[in-house]
């Protein structure tokens, strides 16, 4: 057996263990997959009249808000992953079940890998979740097949660049308190771009702010691919933005990682 296929195959045993940590013990996993359903709801029912009054394509109310609002709380979806990755790394790192993998003949990669994968696969579960609520509520997207493709790519590749820099946290974090509180700006930031209200209804300090920060690229390209709006270079921009920080995320952790005793 090569040293890849070692990876490869220890990579696998810690993604089941992951995996099955998850079905055992889903109150982190429930509580990622609420939040955005929540805060799905929240918006459109009980501020949709008012916030869907202010956005000039949907003037007649939260019928049409659902539509604008959708694809920022299915982003937000996939940055609430993050904690749970946070978390379940710190408390391999602080309960000592990586000391023990360090004596075992278990590439070294795998852990990372496994908590990655894993925190992915299930991400993608809770985005699902998400999408199929939003639908529920009369979210009304008119993507072809290829639209939604793209639009499900920009999310996993979203979701995994996030989720390496939350190992990353998850490792340096000296608690379980820590690592669950380090990434909550991560889940809030798309609040504070255009994923409620458009930038232009905003203060001058803030719309500068929201139109520069990475989510707004992001959540301007899901909506233009699921909804038709004018995408225009949101779409390079977003995708520089997750391949970044999925560079920076891998190897941080990776070197963090490496230098953990």
């Amino acid at each position: 057996m090569s040293t890849l296929s070692y990876a490869v195959s220890d990579s696998a045993t810690m993604l089941r263990r992951n995996l099955r940590h998850a079905l055992r013990y889903p109150s982190v996993t429930v509580s990622v997959v609420a939040m955005p359903i929540v805060m799905l709801l929240l918006f459109n029912y009980a501020f949709g009249n008012a916030l869907g009054a202010g956005i000039a394509d949907s003037p007649t109310g939260d019928a049409e808000y659902i539509d604008y609002v959708a694809p920022g709380i299915i982003l937000m979806a996939a940055t609430s992953g993050a904690l749970a990755t946070a978390i379940s790394v710190c408390v391999d790192m602080t309960e000592g079940i990586v000391n023990r993998f360090r004596t075992m003949s278990v590439s070294r990669a795998a852990f990372l890998t496994g908590h990655v994968v894993g925190s992915v696969i299930q991400t993608l579960v809770s985005l699902a979740l998400v999408i199929g609520t939003a639908l529920a509520v009369g979210f009304r997207p008119n993507a072809t097949a290829l639209e939604w493709l793209a639009a499900m790519g920009l999310l996993t590749l979203l979701t995994l660049a996030l989720t390496w820099i939350s190992a990353g946290i998850g490792l340096v974090a000296k608690n379980v308190e820590t690592a669950s509180n380090i990434p909550m700006p991560m889940t809030f930031l798309p609040f504070l771009g255009s994923a409620i209200v458009p930038t232009d209804s905003m203060p001058t300090g803030l719309r500068w702010f929201a139109e520069y920060q990475p989510f707004t690229p992001i959540i301007e390209t899901l909506r233009g691919l699921l909804l038709g709006t004018e995408i225009g270079n949101n779409a390079i921009i977003a995708l520089a933005w997750c391949l970044g920080a999925a560079l920076v995320g891998y190897v941080w952790a990776r070197r963090v990682f490496n230098k953990a005793r």
